[in-house]
């Protein structure tokens, strides 16, 4: 189980970190922005000459003062730090706790075969194998072994209720919870909003950025009840002011108390190659979005006021509309600017083994990846969710199996992908063609990670810009298009391997089929 890649991989393709050139006759595939940083891995020549450069005349530098968490300019920048930049050097995350797990390896991979034997946290049974579930690793990063056993606990309620241990069979009985009068109501709602008169606006928006959030050290803000039962009870009824720690391109770095997370604007990449892009403004802060594609079809999204997309549709040129992400339920104005909704659930009981929730591609190339797309979520989804929701939370995008694209491999600081590597992508590419062929209103979660060296600002935007040209990637080499990608960045957030060197397998892409949880199922 969890084979390390094959020889011929490794050998094909240089170690990320080593920052080889690619070969000259290798043509990278056309990354939208670039840009050189401090990101994992460099090398400690390249780093120490950065930290000289960028300590001013007369500080110290981090090889003068060990210890020192420094955030480096853009290299080859000449602009000073604003003071969005030098109040965001002050949101460097705290070390994750140690977490100590005296089981076997045998002992893991057992669990690992059979994850619904246990309550355990399931973890990869490899040297310092981190849990498998996003939300774990959350756990473990910000209450290490009290935050296990704690979850433990809970775990082991659920299966004393018997409460959702089979996988659902499909993505109807996976939504099964959602009111038959909520799914009836949502082609009119869509067209409603599709047709809905608006103010048409010369120029793309600029939208506001968030000023207020319930993610607090992985805390709920409002008591939720769900079937009268509080599934949290550490609450705290304040949200938290956002500060902006750093703007760069068409992306925002975010700070909330020691977290900082990364937003950028799908927008540009939707719109390459669109025949007419056009806006409207609607009432309550809204924006719609009409992207005319070649061949006639229109890509129609409505965003609030802070660019989270509230409904994506396309439609063709014989009129037939195909919903990509519509969230009934939705309501913008009860609640902060950016949450995590995955705090009011209960932790997840994986219930499938791990070889079947994520796959590795470089250990398995062949495989029937449609079928494995074509899955459906390994939970019940309780309501339809936001793609901003399921981006901003661990607990959600558990729900939809993964996999890691783990034949991508970047140079230091890059985000290109050779054209070598691009063809490895295929059986992949293929896969979610024939998943869209089915049904063109398919949603497929794009994120990037890297490993925990270098800064977490560097790494968080880094493993942004990878995930975004792999998405490029998939539409411009692949034909899969845009509107039915979605992209994020977690940088050094979910490790598959919990250690402070560079460590291939923690920068990888990864790739989720998570429709049934932003769209309600039967629709065109």
């Amino acid at each position: 189980m969890r084979k390390k890649h094959k020889q011929q991989i490794e050998e094909q393709q240089p170690a990320a970190e080593e920052g080889t050139p690619q070969q000259a006759e290798e043509q990278p595939v056309p990354v939208p922005r670039k840009r050189k940083q401090q990101a994992e891995g460099r090398q400690p020549e390249e780093q120490k000459a950065l930290e000289q450069r960028a300590a001013p005349q007369g500080e110290t530098t981090a090889d003068q003062q060990a210890g020192e968490d420094e955030l480096l300019p853009v290299p080859g920048s000449e602009q000073p730090a604003t003071a969005e930049q030098r109040q965001g050097e002050e949101l460097q995350a705290k070390p994750a706790p140690i977490v100590v797990d005296k089981r076997t390896k045998e002992e893991k991979r057992k669990i690992a075969e059979d994850p619904a034997a246990t309550d355990e946290t399931v973890v990869l049974p490899v040297e310092n194998g981190a849990a498998v579930l996003d939300s774990d690793k959350d756990a473990d990063n910000s209450g290490g072994n009290p935050a296990r056993e704690a979850r433990r606990k809970q775990r082991e309620a659920l299966r004393s209720q018997d409460q959702n241990l089979a996988p659902p069979a499909d993505d109807a009985a996976a939504q099964a919870e959602i009111p038959a009068e909520v799914r009836q109501a949502v082609p009119q709602r869509i067209e409603a909003a599709i047709k809905e008169e608006g103010r048409r606006i010369e120029a793309a928006p600029v939208f506001a950025v968030p000023e207020t959030t319930n993610i607090i050290n992985n805390t709920v803000v409002n008591n939720t009840v769900i079937n009268n039962t509080t599934v949290n009870n550490t609450t705290n009824h304040d949200v938290t002011e956002v500060q902006v720690v750093e703007r760069l391109d068409d992306r925002v770095v975010l700070g909330v108390g020691d977290q900082i997370f990364v937003r950028g604007d799908d927008r540009p990449r939707l719109r390459h190659d669109a025949q007419e892009a056009y806006y409207d403004e609607l009432p309550r802060g809204r924006v719609r979005e009409t992207i005319v594609r070649p061949g006639g079809y229109r890509i129609v999204t409505v965003y609030d006021r802070y660019g989270d997309i509230l409904q994506r549709s396309r439609v063709d040129g014989d009129g037939n509309e195909y919903v990509l992400m519509y969230a009934p339920e939705y309501q913008e104005d009860r609640r902060p600017a950016i949450v995590d909704v995955g705090y009011e659930l209960p932790p997840m009981r994986l219930t499938i083994p791990v070889d079947d929730y994520i796959v590795d591609y470089s250990e398995d190339p062949d495989r029937d990846y449609y079928e494995f797309l074509s899955e459906p979520p390994v939970e019940r989804v309780e309501r339809v969710y936001t793609i901003d929701e399921v981006r901003n939370s661990a607990r959600l995008r558990d729900k939809v199996r993964r996999i890691d694209l783990d034949t991508i491999h970047f140079a230091t600081g890059s985000a290109e992908v050779s054209m070598s590597q691009a063809k490895t992508l295929r059986t992949v590419a293929d896969a979610m063609q024939k998943v869209l062929d089915k049904d063109p209103g398919e949603t497929f979660f794009i994120e990037g990670h890297t490993d925990a060296v270098g800064s977490d600002r560097s790494n968080l935007v880094l493993s942004d810009e990878r995930a975004e040209s792999v998405a490029v990637l998939l539409t411009e080499v692949y034909g899969i298009p845009a509107e039915n990608l979605v992209t994020q960045g977690y940088g050094e957030r979910f490790l598959k391997v919990r250690t402070e060197e560079p460590e291939e397998e923690n920068r990888r892409v990864t790739i989720r089929r998570v429709t049934p949880l932003v769209r309600p199922v039967a629709q065109r």
